[in-house]
Protein backbone atom coordinates (compact mmCIF):
# COMPACT_ATOMS: atom_id res chain seq x y z
CA UNK A 1 0.00 0.00 0.00
CA UNK A 2 1.33 3.44 -0.92
CA UNK A 3 2.51 5.64 1.91
CA UNK A 4 0.27 8.62 2.57
CA UNK A 5 1.98 11.93 1.69
CA UNK A 6 3.06 14.14 4.59
CA UNK A 7 2.50 17.90 4.40
CA UNK A 8 5.33 20.27 5.29
CA UNK A 9 6.42 23.90 5.25
CA UNK A 10 10.19 24.46 5.07
CA UNK A 11 11.87 27.84 5.07
CA UNK A 12 15.38 29.30 5.05
CA UNK A 13 16.43 32.94 5.43
CA UNK A 14 18.87 34.92 3.37
CA UNK A 15 22.02 36.40 4.88
CA UNK A 16 24.07 39.57 4.78
CA UNK A 17 27.73 39.61 5.72
CA UNK A 18 28.69 42.46 8.04
CA UNK A 19 32.43 41.84 7.66
CA UNK A 20 34.78 39.03 6.60
CA UNK A 21 34.46 38.43 2.86
CA UNK A 22 36.63 36.05 0.83
CA UNK A 23 38.07 34.51 3.97
CA UNK A 24 35.83 31.44 4.34
CA UNK A 25 37.41 29.30 1.62
CA UNK A 26 40.77 29.64 3.35
CA UNK A 27 39.34 28.64 6.73
CA UNK A 28 39.25 32.19 8.02
CA UNK A 29 36.81 34.25 10.08
CA UNK A 30 33.49 35.77 9.00
CA UNK A 31 30.72 37.70 10.75
CA UNK A 32 27.43 37.46 8.85
CA UNK A 33 23.81 37.55 10.03
CA UNK A 34 20.61 36.04 8.75
CA UNK A 35 17.99 38.45 7.42
CA UNK A 36 14.21 38.45 7.63
CA UNK A 37 13.71 37.45 4.00
CA UNK A 38 12.88 33.85 3.25
CA UNK A 39 12.72 31.10 0.68
CA UNK A 40 9.79 28.81 1.47
CA UNK A 41 8.66 25.44 0.11
CA UNK A 42 5.14 24.29 0.90
CA UNK A 43 4.23 20.81 -0.20
CA UNK A 44 3.95 17.10 0.46
CA UNK A 45 6.51 14.34 0.59
CA UNK A 46 6.77 10.59 0.86
CA UNK A 47 9.70 8.15 1.22
CA UNK A 48 11.14 7.43 -2.22
CA UNK A 49 13.29 4.38 -1.52
CA UNK A 50 15.84 5.97 -3.83
CA UNK A 51 13.35 6.28 -6.71
CA UNK A 52 10.67 8.87 -7.17
CA UNK A 53 10.27 12.40 -8.39
CA UNK A 54 10.77 15.96 -7.22
CA UNK A 55 8.07 18.23 -8.63
CA UNK A 56 8.37 21.92 -7.77
CA UNK A 57 6.83 25.06 -9.22
CA UNK A 58 8.18 28.52 -8.44
CA UNK A 59 6.22 31.71 -7.99
CA UNK A 60 9.11 33.57 -9.65
CA UNK A 61 10.25 31.25 -12.43
CA UNK A 62 8.12 30.24 -15.43
CA UNK A 63 9.47 26.72 -15.84
CA UNK A 64 8.73 24.05 -13.21
CA UNK A 65 11.24 21.49 -11.97
CA UNK A 66 10.49 17.83 -12.74
CA UNK A 67 13.36 15.80 -11.39
CA UNK A 68 13.58 12.00 -11.37
CA UNK A 69 15.44 10.38 -8.48
CA UNK A 70 18.23 9.45 -8.19
CA UNK A 71 20.02 12.42 -9.78
CA UNK A 72 23.02 11.64 -11.99
CA UNK A 73 24.39 15.07 -12.94
CA UNK A 74 22.90 18.16 -11.26
CA UNK A 75 24.87 20.52 -13.52
CA UNK A 76 22.80 19.50 -16.56
CA UNK A 77 19.36 19.90 -14.98
CA UNK A 78 16.88 22.35 -16.46
CA UNK A 79 15.53 24.81 -15.52
CA UNK A 80 18.72 26.36 -14.24
CA UNK A 81 17.34 27.21 -10.79
CA UNK A 82 16.54 23.52 -10.31
CA UNK A 83 20.24 22.62 -10.35
CA UNK A 84 20.58 23.71 -6.73
CA UNK A 85 17.73 21.40 -5.73
CA UNK A 86 19.22 18.65 -7.86
CA UNK A 87 22.63 19.14 -6.25
CA UNK A 88 21.07 18.66 -2.82
CA UNK A 89 19.18 15.55 -3.93
CA UNK A 90 22.37 14.10 -5.44
CA UNK A 91 24.24 14.61 -2.15
CA UNK A 92 21.55 12.90 -0.03
CA UNK A 93 21.47 9.15 0.46
CA UNK A 94 17.72 8.65 0.00
CA UNK A 95 15.93 11.94 -0.67
CA UNK A 96 12.19 11.87 -0.33
CA UNK A 97 9.88 12.36 -3.27
CA UNK A 98 8.26 15.79 -2.94
CA UNK A 99 5.69 17.95 -4.66
CA UNK A 100 5.48 21.58 -3.76
CA UNK A 101 5.51 25.30 -4.43
CA UNK A 102 8.45 27.68 -3.86
CA UNK A 103 8.19 31.34 -2.95
CA UNK A 104 10.95 33.77 -2.02
CA UNK A 105 11.46 37.41 -1.17
CA UNK A 106 15.26 37.09 -1.22
CA UNK A 107 16.39 39.00 -4.33
CA UNK A 108 18.22 36.73 -6.77
CA UNK A 109 21.64 37.96 -7.89
CA UNK A 110 21.91 40.46 -5.05
CA UNK A 111 24.60 38.76 -2.98
CA UNK A 112 22.16 37.84 -0.18
CA UNK A 113 22.58 34.06 -0.55
CA UNK A 114 19.42 33.18 -2.42
CA UNK A 115 21.12 30.03 -3.76
CA UNK A 116 22.24 28.85 -0.31
CA UNK A 117 18.75 29.46 1.08
CA UNK A 118 17.29 27.37 -1.75
CA UNK A 119 19.77 24.57 -1.08
CA UNK A 120 19.00 24.37 2.63
CA UNK A 121 15.23 24.66 2.28
CA UNK A 122 15.35 21.93 -0.38
CA UNK A 123 17.41 19.69 1.89
CA UNK A 124 14.88 20.05 4.70
CA UNK A 125 12.00 19.40 2.31
CA UNK A 126 13.75 16.31 0.92
CA UNK A 127 14.08 14.80 4.39
CA UNK A 128 17.44 15.96 5.75
CA UNK A 129 17.81 15.13 9.44
CA UNK A 130 20.99 16.29 11.14
CA UNK A 131 22.84 19.16 12.78
CA UNK A 132 23.04 22.71 11.41
CA UNK A 133 26.70 22.10 10.57
CA UNK A 134 25.86 18.93 8.64
CA UNK A 135 23.09 20.80 6.84
CA UNK A 136 25.51 23.57 5.89
CA UNK A 137 28.14 21.15 4.58
CA UNK A 138 25.49 19.38 2.51
CA UNK A 139 24.44 22.70 0.98
CA UNK A 140 28.04 23.66 0.24
CA UNK A 141 28.71 20.37 -1.55
CA UNK A 142 25.47 20.74 -3.48
CA UNK A 143 26.33 24.24 -4.69
CA UNK A 144 29.83 23.27 -5.76
CA UNK A 145 28.47 20.25 -7.61
CA UNK A 146 25.57 22.07 -9.25
CA UNK A 147 27.22 25.37 -10.18
CA UNK A 148 30.94 24.62 -10.33
CA UNK A 149 31.63 27.61 -8.05
CA UNK A 150 34.21 26.67 -5.36
CA UNK A 151 32.25 28.44 -2.64
CA UNK A 152 33.20 28.52 1.02
CA UNK A 153 30.96 27.58 3.93
CA UNK A 154 29.87 31.01 5.20
CA UNK A 155 26.49 31.34 3.50
CA UNK A 156 25.22 27.87 4.28
CA UNK A 157 26.45 27.81 7.88
CA UNK A 158 25.02 31.23 8.67
CA UNK A 159 21.62 30.28 7.25
CA UNK A 160 21.61 26.89 9.00
CA UNK A 161 22.72 28.20 12.41
CA UNK A 162 21.12 31.66 12.51
CA UNK A 163 20.13 33.13 15.88
CA UNK A 164 17.51 35.87 16.17
CA UNK A 165 18.92 39.31 17.03
CA UNK A 166 22.50 38.09 16.67
CA UNK A 167 25.24 38.06 14.08
CA UNK A 168 27.44 34.96 13.97
CA UNK A 169 31.20 34.88 14.43
CA UNK A 170 32.14 31.81 12.40
CA UNK A 171 35.52 30.12 12.26
CA UNK A 172 35.44 28.51 8.83
CA UNK A 173 38.25 26.09 9.74
CA UNK A 174 36.81 24.62 12.94
CA UNK A 175 33.21 25.44 11.91
CA UNK A 176 32.59 26.89 15.36
CA UNK A 177 29.72 29.39 15.57
CA UNK A 178 29.56 32.10 18.23
CA UNK A 179 26.44 34.29 18.37
CA UNK A 180 27.30 37.99 18.72
CA UNK A 181 24.59 40.21 20.14
CA UNK A 182 23.74 43.21 18.00
CA UNK A 183 23.76 46.43 20.07
CA UNK A 184 20.50 48.22 20.76
CA UNK A 185 19.87 51.40 18.85
CA UNK A 186 21.45 50.38 15.55
CA UNK A 187 19.97 49.52 12.20
CA UNK A 188 21.46 47.21 9.59
CA UNK A 189 20.50 48.45 6.13
CA UNK A 190 21.07 46.66 2.84
CA UNK A 191 21.02 48.58 -0.43
CA UNK A 192 20.87 46.79 -3.77
CA UNK A 193 23.22 48.22 -6.42
CA UNK A 194 23.52 45.87 -9.42
CA UNK A 195 22.82 42.22 -10.27
CA UNK A 196 25.69 39.79 -10.27
CA UNK A 197 26.42 36.08 -10.50
CA UNK A 198 29.44 34.22 -9.12
CA UNK A 199 29.35 31.62 -11.88
CA UNK A 200 31.39 33.11 -14.70
CA UNK A 201 32.86 35.83 -12.48
CA UNK A 202 36.44 36.02 -11.19
CA UNK A 203 35.44 34.31 -7.92
CA UNK A 204 37.11 31.00 -8.83
CA UNK A 205 40.22 32.91 -9.89
CA UNK A 206 40.42 34.49 -6.41
CA UNK A 207 40.13 31.06 -4.81
CA UNK A 208 43.04 29.81 -6.93
CA UNK A 209 45.12 32.90 -6.15
CA UNK A 210 44.70 32.23 -2.44
CA UNK A 211 45.73 28.62 -3.02
CA UNK A 212 48.90 29.86 -4.76
CA UNK A 213 49.68 32.08 -1.77
CA UNK A 214 49.15 29.18 0.62
CA UNK A 215 51.52 26.98 -1.34
CA UNK A 216 54.16 29.65 -0.76
CA UNK A 217 53.60 30.67 2.89
CA UNK A 218 51.18 28.10 4.36
CA UNK A 219 47.57 28.51 5.54
CA UNK A 220 46.42 32.10 5.27
CA UNK A 221 44.33 31.72 8.42
CA UNK A 222 47.64 31.37 10.30
CA UNK A 223 49.68 33.84 8.27
CA UNK A 224 50.98 37.20 9.45
CA UNK A 225 51.49 40.47 7.54
CA UNK A 226 55.23 39.82 7.69
CA UNK A 227 54.89 36.41 6.01
CA UNK A 228 52.55 37.88 3.38
CA UNK A 229 55.19 40.51 2.59
CA UNK A 230 57.56 37.73 1.45
CA UNK A 231 55.29 36.63 -1.40
CA UNK A 232 57.06 37.43 -4.65
CA UNK A 233 54.16 38.01 -7.02
CA UNK A 234 52.58 41.41 -6.33
CA UNK A 235 49.04 40.38 -7.24
CA UNK A 236 49.14 37.21 -5.14
CA UNK A 237 50.62 39.26 -2.30
CA UNK A 238 47.68 41.69 -2.44
CA UNK A 239 45.16 38.86 -2.38
CA UNK A 240 46.85 37.29 0.65
CA UNK A 241 47.13 40.64 2.39
CA UNK A 242 43.39 41.13 2.13
CA UNK A 243 42.64 37.74 3.66
CA UNK A 244 45.07 38.17 6.56
CA UNK A 245 44.00 41.72 7.39
CA UNK A 246 40.31 40.85 6.97
CA UNK A 247 40.60 38.08 9.56
CA UNK A 248 42.00 40.66 11.96
CA UNK A 249 39.17 43.07 11.18
CA UNK A 250 36.58 40.40 11.93
CA UNK A 251 38.04 39.86 15.39
CA UNK A 252 38.13 43.60 16.06
CA UNK A 253 34.60 44.09 14.73
CA UNK A 254 33.18 41.44 17.07
CA UNK A 255 34.98 43.11 19.98
CA UNK A 256 33.67 46.53 18.94
CA UNK A 257 30.09 45.26 18.92
CA UNK A 258 30.59 43.71 22.35
CA UNK A 259 31.91 47.07 23.62
CA UNK A 260 29.10 49.00 21.91
CA UNK A 261 31.81 50.93 20.04
CA UNK A 262 29.88 51.61 16.85
CA UNK A 263 32.32 54.21 15.57
CA UNK A 264 35.12 51.64 15.61
CA UNK A 265 32.85 49.05 14.00
CA UNK A 266 32.12 51.51 11.22
CA UNK A 267 35.81 52.25 10.69
CA UNK A 268 36.47 48.54 10.30
CA UNK A 269 33.68 48.20 7.72
CA UNK A 270 35.18 51.05 5.70
CA UNK A 271 38.64 49.47 5.91
CA UNK A 272 37.19 46.14 4.79
CA UNK A 273 35.63 47.76 1.74
CA UNK A 274 38.89 49.50 0.85
CA UNK A 275 40.72 46.17 1.07
CA UNK A 276 38.17 44.42 -1.13
CA UNK A 277 38.39 47.30 -3.60
CA UNK A 278 42.17 47.69 -3.74
CA UNK A 279 43.78 44.40 -2.69
CA UNK A 280 41.12 41.88 -3.69
CA UNK A 281 39.56 43.82 -6.58
CA UNK A 282 36.05 42.46 -6.13
CA UNK A 283 34.28 45.79 -5.92
CA UNK A 284 33.06 47.83 -8.88
CA UNK A 285 32.77 51.54 -9.60
CA UNK A 286 29.04 51.47 -8.87
CA UNK A 287 29.59 49.66 -5.55
CA UNK A 288 32.29 52.17 -4.56
CA UNK A 289 29.95 55.09 -5.27
CA UNK A 290 27.19 53.50 -3.19
CA UNK A 291 29.54 52.99 -0.25
CA UNK A 292 30.85 56.56 -0.51
CA UNK A 293 27.30 57.92 -0.52
CA UNK A 294 26.38 55.92 2.55
CA UNK A 295 29.56 56.88 4.40
CA UNK A 296 28.70 60.54 3.76
CA UNK A 297 25.20 60.18 5.22
CA UNK A 298 24.72 61.57 8.74
CA UNK A 299 24.08 58.80 11.25
CA UNK A 300 25.90 56.09 9.26
CA UNK A 301 28.72 54.43 11.18
CA UNK A 302 30.11 52.33 8.34
CA UNK A 303 29.35 50.72 4.99
CA UNK A 304 30.89 48.17 2.69
CA UNK A 305 30.27 45.82 -0.20
CA UNK A 306 28.90 42.50 1.04
CA UNK A 307 29.18 38.93 -0.22
CA UNK A 308 31.13 37.56 -3.12
CA UNK A 309 31.45 40.90 -4.88
CA UNK A 310 31.42 41.91 -8.56
CA UNK A 311 28.05 43.56 -7.88
CA UNK A 312 25.17 42.80 -5.56
CA UNK A 313 24.49 44.83 -2.42
CA UNK A 314 26.20 47.10 0.05
CA UNK A 315 25.49 46.95 3.79
CA UNK A 316 25.55 49.77 6.31
CA UNK A 317 25.48 50.08 10.09
CA UNK A 318 23.52 53.18 11.07
CA UNK A 319 21.37 55.00 13.55
CA UNK A 320 17.70 54.04 13.15
CA UNK A 321 16.09 56.05 10.35
CA UNK A 322 19.36 57.52 9.07
CA UNK A 323 19.08 55.69 5.73
CA UNK A 324 15.81 56.02 3.82
CA UNK A 325 16.84 54.18 0.63
CA UNK A 326 17.37 50.48 1.35
CA UNK A 327 16.09 47.47 3.26
CA UNK A 328 16.25 47.56 7.04
CA UNK A 329 16.93 43.94 8.03
CA UNK A 330 16.93 42.07 11.31
CA UNK A 331 18.59 38.81 12.30
CA UNK A 332 16.29 35.79 12.54
CA UNK A 333 16.59 32.12 13.45
CA UNK A 334 18.01 29.73 10.89
CA UNK A 335 16.42 27.27 8.47
CA UNK A 336 13.58 25.13 9.79
CA UNK A 337 10.75 22.82 8.79
CA UNK A 338 7.27 22.20 10.15
CA UNK A 339 5.67 18.83 9.40
CA UNK A 340 1.98 18.00 9.63
CA UNK A 341 2.10 14.68 11.49
CA UNK A 342 -1.69 14.41 11.67
CA UNK A 343 -2.54 15.04 8.02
Amino acid sequence: MATKPTSFIARAPGRVNLIGDHTDYTGGLVLPMTIDRWTVIRGTRRPSGGDGRVSLVSADEPEPLRLDLPVADPATVEPHWGRYVAGVAAEMREPMAIEGHITTDIPVGAGLSSSAALELVAALALGFDGTPTELALLGQRAEQRASGVPCGIMDQLCIAAGVADHALLIDCHSLSVQPVSLPDGIEVVVRFVVHRTLAGSEYAERVEQCAIAEREIGPLRLATPDSVATIGDARIRRRARHVVTENGRVREFAAALADDDLNRAGELMAASHASLRDDYETSTAAMDVAVEQLMGTPGVYGARITGGGFGGCVVALAEPGAITDGWSVRAVDGASIMIDTEG
